[in-house]
């Protein structure tokens, strides 16, 4: 018998208040960030994941610079105001976070009201294809999640020193849940963090065959969304949170603690 309870059908947050909407949210971001850390992910200080704070919805909770990823707390996540301003766990005014988080994800949340989080990394093979300048084909079973659901940003803005550079993103990404940022990298949203987050990882994935076949022979389009049908919806990028964090964080606990 597993060990593990089964996957919640579903998981609105309907029946959560405004506080608990907050830690679970803030909780889901510091799981995905060690997500991330067990990937490898984010070892120079490179990325971010972002999640939307349910009742200040110009706000947005993001990992306090310097702390390394694998390191992430629910008391680590700082609040990031729509000015660039920076709240600590208690509300109280605190250091700064990575600029390039700011300029990114505050422009691409005021964008998107319907996204609660985004979340950006450097990766082994997101970045190399992204250098490419070309969105993926439907060349694998996972690639058919992005197809008709994905944009080019293509700037040179790779540092996203300023607000506008994030802008000229969102605008890019416009209604979805991928955008391939030239010479830079890969960049998910989702109506949850559990859903950016599995979304990410899924891209990558897809970019490591882009990378590995990139001569491959697509599928047709009428294939591609038959296999889109189920595996483009929000509930599956959910679901794939939930598998890599019981892979990979099989101890969520440890967020929640303190010090």
């Amino acid at each position: 018998m597993s060990v593990y309870p089964p996957f919640p059908d579903t998981d609105d947050g309907a029946d959560r208040s405004v506080h608990e909407e907050r830690l679970h949210r803030k909780r889901m971001c510091a799981i995905g960030y060690r997500i991330f850390a067990a990937m490898r992910w984010g070892q120079l200080g490179d990325g971010h994941i972002s999640a939307r704070d349910p009742e200040l919805t110009d706000h947005f909770w993001l990992l306090d610079w310097g702390v390394p990823f694998n390191a992430a707390t629910v008391e680590s996540l700082v609040l990031v105001g729509p000015d660039g301003s920076v709240k600590n766990h208690a509300f109280e005014p605190t250091g700064a976070v990575n600029t390039a988080g700011y300029n990114i994800h505050s422009p691409i949340l005021a964008a998107r009201p319907d996204a609660v989080a985004a979340a950006h990394t450097h990766t082994q093979f997101g970045t190399p294809w992204a250098a490419n300048v070309e969105p993926f084909r439907a060349i694998s079973q996972e690639s058919c999640a992005f197809v008709f659901d994905q944009a080019l940003f293509d700037d040179e803005e790779v540092e996203v020193l300023s607000y506008d550079g994030g802008k000229r993103i969102a605008a890019a990404l416009g209604e979805n849940k991928l955008a391939i940022l030239r010479n830079h990298g890969l960049l998910t949203v989702g109506a949850s963090v559990e859903s950016a987050v599995g979304w990410f990882v899924m891209a990558e994935r897809v970019a490591e065959v882009h990378v590995k076949a990139p001569d491959g022979k697509a599928i047709s389009d009428e294939a591609a969304r038959i296999a889109a049908s189920t595996l483009a919806t929000e509930d599956t990028g959910w679901r794939m949170f939930q598998w890599l964090q019981r892979t990979l964080v099989p101890d969520a606990a440890v967020v929640d603690r303190q010090g």
